[in-house]
């Protein structure tokens, strides 16, 4: 990826600004890459991650709490996130019996089974961004971005 034909300039820069827009470019590649898988399911990279949070509770509910610590894009907008999901029937949503103030939520058997549908989507498509990289690739690139 060549950053400055990409944003079209010839103006130099600094390798630190060069760095910060290569990775933004980046991160715009692999978004519109990753909602391109998820388009046929009609679920947004938010609701799938909020699904695949809530099978990795292995039957146990979580909170809108937890939800958001776990988010790899952390936002407010949990709650319309789940009431999404409720509609398409991925979720379930319950008082807590003993704290009526917390709400626990839960993924169904559709969520379930939707979801490993997304995950073969989901694999295509991080294959097709990644065709270019080894597994030493990633695993320097992934040391890299530690540093972060």
């Amino acid at each position: 990826m060549n950053v400055e034909k990409i944003i079209k300039t010839k103006k130099e820069m600094s390798i630190e600004t060069r760095t910060i827009i290569h990775l933004s470019l980046v991160n715009s590649k692999l978004n519109e890459a990753m909602t391109n898988a998820l388009k046929p399911f009609d679920v947004s990279l938010q609701q799938f991650n909020v699904l695949r949070i809530l099978r990795g509770q292995n039957g146990l509910p979580a909170n809108l709490s937890t939800l958001n610590e776990r988010m790899v894009t952390k936002m407010s907008n949990t709650t319309r996130l789940v009431d999404k999901l409720l509609l398409k029937g991925f979720a379930n949503r319950k008082i807590c019996p003993t704290n009526r103030r917390k709400i626990e939520i839960s993924i169904t058997q559709k969520g379930h089974e939707s979801l490993k549908e997304m995950d073969k989507a989901m694999e295509l498509a991080e294959a097709e961004v990644l065709v270019g990289f080894t597994h030493q690739d990633l695993e320097e690139l992934n040391t890299l971005l530690d540093k972060f």
